[in-house]
């Protein structure tokens, strides 16, 4: 299989009033790359990359860089085009931009290959441990600029309990906008709402130092919280680990690092107990294999973040079917060793419209993988214009 034309569709969805805010920034809008791959069979795969931030430069990397050595290769098998793709930027492009391009390409990669057997990606990369994944809603997200108790405390618990409606049993939470004492009382406030039962985890988006974070996490472990994520910046390890000593809940850790390279230190220096890369960052579906398979090794849990369209999650759902137990226990236990598939609950356009058919969660808060070839997905091409930009 050849491919003969590379088309990528810029996206951006305004949220307007739905705008909201984590510890990092505002998010007026929802944004993405889309890659669209033509093959010299007539068949046609889409991925993505690009949603942490700009995709424009994303797009350049593929239609200016990246593109044309795919375009000159005879066989676009997805490990074959992914190594001479890195290969080819890995002196100016290890981390951030070129990997999200390579993630985008390779996505599109696994579902041709896919329509062009005949069969599920999830079927193609090792085989289906399930038919449906367990979700859990992301959300909780700060609504007001200015922080307001007497406004947030109360909508938040609305927001939650909506959540806990429609079908969901987990809820991840964001902090690390406020003081530690302010987000303490947020989590405490969700607890309570939800109850006991409920299983609850924490993210702050690396607002913290070290210090802030065992501050932080105290609470958590009082919110009997499930796990912590990204508690302080990537780059510092040595604060992983501190945190990691330090607290009693697990730390998770990774939708900012990228291949197999990043990860193995991650891994190797013990900061994280879950394993978080992002399929349309980290270096795509044939990376997120290889990452897999260092924790496993490490007999540690990978936990996939999704941050995008549909597309995204669709890439998503296939790696958690394939991913087995960790580590194997007679009675799978959702999220102690049972993959889990992040839905996050702010508007999202691109998510919920861009499908002709979208996923939802049923009523036991699961989502089905898809069961047609490749990703199993449709595009809807008049969503598509709509929020095409550029």
């Amino acid at each position: 299989m050849k491919i003969t034309t590379i088309e990528t569709f810029l996206l951006k969805a305004p949220l307007g009033s739905e705008r909201f805010w984590s510890s990092q920034a505002a998010f007026p809008e929802r944004t993405s790359l889309l890659v669209r791959l033509t093959a010299d069979n007539g068949l046609v795969g889409w991925g993505e990359g690009g949603q942490y931030g700009p995709g424009e430069p994303v797009q350049t990397a593929i239609e200016s860089v990246l593109g044309p050595v795919l375009l000159a290769m005879p066989d676009a098998s997805p490990a074959v085009v992914w190594e001479r793709l890195y290969t080819h930027s890995r002196d100016f492009g290890q981390k951030g931009t070129y990997v999200e391009a390579i993630s985008a390409i390779d996505i599109a990669l696994w579902d041709l290959l896919g329509q062009e057997l005949g069969a599920p990606v999830s079927t193609l990369i090792g085989g289906r441990f399930r038919e449906r994944i367990r979700a859990y809603g992301t959300g909780g997200y700060y609504r007001f600029e200015e922080f307001d108790a007497a406004r947030d405390l109360p909508a938040l618990r609305e927001t939650v309990r909506e959540y806990a409606g429609s079908g969901f049993t987990m809820l991840k939470l964001k902090v690390g906008l406020l003081p530690v004492a302010q987000d303490a009382a947020r989590v405490h406030a969700v607890r309570e709402e939800l109850g006991d039962g409920f299983t609850l985890m924490v993210d702050a988006n690396h607002a913290y130092n070290a210090a802030s974070a065992i501050s932080m996490g105290h609470a958590l472990e009082e919110a009997d919280a499930a796990f912590f994520e990204e508690p302080v910046p990537p780059e510092d390890l040595s604060g992983y680990q501190r945190v990691r000593a330090a607290l009693r809940i697990p730390i998770a850790g990774g939708e900012a690092e990228f291949t197999r390279y990043g990860f193995r230190e991650l891994i190797a220096r013990e900061c994280i107990d879950i394993a978080q890369p992002d399929v349309c960052v980290s270096g795509g579906i044939t990376e997120v294999q290889r990452i897999a398979a260092l924790t496993s090794a490490a007999n540690l849990r990978l936990i996939p973040h999704v941050w995008g369209s549909g597309i995204a999650l669709a890439a998503g759902l296939h790696v958690c079917a394939a991913l087995p137990l960790a580590p194997h226990t007679h009675v799978p236990i959702p999220l102690q060793n049972e993959p889990v598939i992040e839905f996050d609950r702010t508007l999202n356009p691109l998510r919920d419209d861009l499908l002709l058919t979208p996923f939802g969660v049923d009523d036991e808060g699961c989502v089905a993988v898809p069961t047609a070839p490749g990703l199993g997905i449709d595009i809807d091409l008049d969503v598509l214009e709509r929020y095409q930009v550029g």
